[in-house]
């Protein structure tokens, strides 16, 4: 018996003025953890959906599923096969419990008129135990952090007979000890001729668990090179075919008056006696595991929550922030973690998305939009942040995830704030994309703004900003001048206080 589990030739898709992939060769063999790799538009994304039958390849494609030809790939034909996907959108039930997700295809596949519940319950906790988390199985997943959502969504395809698991992003909500216990459900996997197919932006995880590594670059294979020959630079340069800079921040404004302070700030639950300042052209990081309560704080800078206790001072002035409209006003502008539900509207068009936060600023005489101020507006921060579309008419959710990101961005710089929060700016987003968005923030604090950037990715505020804090369980516990310490330094700090 062949050693290949999947094998695809010249596979292509051509969709309306695209060549999504062009004449690509793939192949996976049992038991192997094969990583693919490439910038946003680069492929990935249809070759996935070609392995799981919801896309067809154009005609000359070859595909072999353990041995056997396939001739027309449906997805119940990519089920049967043992071929199970975890997209980006997880593609939960919201209105479900914990339970009834994970054990949802069994469920069906039983056929019964009635459900047994403790058979739901027995299925999920096995599943929740191969990957070594509890989350309890009575809460709707709707109330479950994003983190959680994706360990939900990675049991519930461990409860089929797998064969091949591809796994699209599946550890962009996760935290390093989360990420760890994935890594050894894949490598357990592994050990059972399982093979999984993981799909990632995050380099030094491909580096950590692949043993083979496919690189695209725009609907082209690049090529196939064993981890072991492989550095992040090496890989960087493959898949966009340059060299990024990653030269640290240097922050040079000597300003006495902090734009922002945070005295003593206390939210029952999220996080207690938080302060620090925030100096103009300065960019501050806050880094630290999910649930340190970084989000928390962030949502109370920017009005959606208040604090129990404590004081926000904006120039040396203490303030009330009690709604988003008081925060604007006061100068803040604020880019959610999760772009697609709380930062754009995604069905509508980049256009419409850009000035959102800014209608005030449009009105003409009689209080209605001018077009014109309108079109210039738009004009000006698609240029500004050059984001790369057809036209500004462009539905956002047909952009890529480095180009809805920048929207994300235009739309809240457009308010002119004084100071930007920006909870988790380059999630799920590729090497290229994530050095633009980095630019894009430095260029903002070099004109005098000033920044402050949540990230779980230590790389990311070490090289980024100026001043590290860290957080957990709601405290900050360290803070660390970037100049004068290192990525390991900060990182240990992380992972000690887990």
């Amino acid at each position: 018996m062949s050693d290949l589990f999947l094998s695809m030739k010249n596979i292509s898709k051509r969709y309306t003025g695209v060549q999504a992939l062009d004449a690509v060769d793939f192949e996976i063999e049992r038991g192997e953890i094969h990583c693919l790799v490439g910038e946003n538009g680069s492929g990935k994304s249809t070759l996935i959906k070609i392995i799981s039958g919801v896309e067809q390849p154009d005609e000359g494609a070859q595909i072999e599923i353990d041995g056997q030809v396939q001739h027309h790939l449906q997805s119940i034909d990519s089920i049967r096969k043992g071929i199970e996907v975890i997209y980006q959108d997880l593609s939960l039930f919201s209105n479900l419990t914990v339970a009834e997700n994970i054990a949802l295809a069994q469920t069906i596949a039983a056929q019964s008129r009635f459900i047994n519940w403790k058979t739901v319950r027995k299925i999920a906790e096995s599943a929740m135990q191969r990957i070594e988390v509890q989350i309890p199985l009575d809460e709707l997943v709707s109330d479950l952090s994003v983190a959680d959502q994706q360990l939900v969504a990675i049991c519930r395809a461990l409860t089929s007979d797998v064969k091949l698991l591809i796994l699209d992003e599946p550890t962009t909500a996760l935290t390093r000890k989360e990420i760890e216990a994935l890594f050894r459900v894949i490598t357990d996997l592994q050990s059972k001729g399982i093979a999984t197919l993981f799909v990632s932006h995050k380099l030094d995880e491909v580096l950590q668990i692949a043993q083979r590594v496919t690189v695209l670059r725009d609907g082209k294979k690049i090529g196939v090179f064993p981890s072991g020959e492989l550095s992040s630079d090496k890989l960087t340069f493959l898949m966009t075919g340059k060299k990024l800079d990653y030269s640290q921040f240097e922050y040079s404004t000597q300003a006495q008056q902090p734009l922002l302070e945070v005295v003593d700030l206390s939210k029952a639950g999220n996080f207690k006696d938080i302060s620090f300042s925030l100096l103009p052209g300065e960019i501050v990081g806050i880094t630290g595991l999910l649930g340190s309560g970084r989000t928390e704080l962030a949502q109370c800078l920017f009005g959606m929550m208040q604090p129990d206790s404590g004081e926000i001072r904006i120039q040396d002035k203490a303030v009330r922030i009690r709604s988003v409209q008081e925060a604007i006003q006061l100068g803040i502008g604020y880019v959610p973690e999760n772009r697609l539900v709380q930062g754009l509207v995604m069905e509508q068009s980049v256009g419409k998305n850009v000035v959102i936060t800014i209608i005030e600023k449009i009105l003409g005489a009689l209080r209605l939009i001018d077009p014109k101020k309108k079109q210039d507006s738009i004009n000006h921060w698609i240029e500004e942040l050059s984001i790369r579309i057809p036209s500004a008419e462009s539905p956002v959710q047909t952009l890529s995830g480095g180009n809805q990101q920048r929207v994300v961005v235009a739309k809240w710089i457009a308010t002119d704030p004084k100071i930007l929060v920006l909870d988790g700016p380059t999630v799920g987003i590729d090497v290229a994309a994530k050095s633009a968005i980095h630019e894009i923030i430095r260029k903002l604090a070099r004109e005098g703004m000033g920044i402050i950037v949540i990230s779980d990715e230590v790389a990311e505020v070490f090289h980024n900003c100026n001043r590290v804090l860290v957080m957990h369980k709601g405290r900050l516990t360290d803070e660390f001048p970037a100049a004068d310490t290192s990525e390991e330094q900060i990182q240990n700090c992380v992972d000690t206080v887990r």
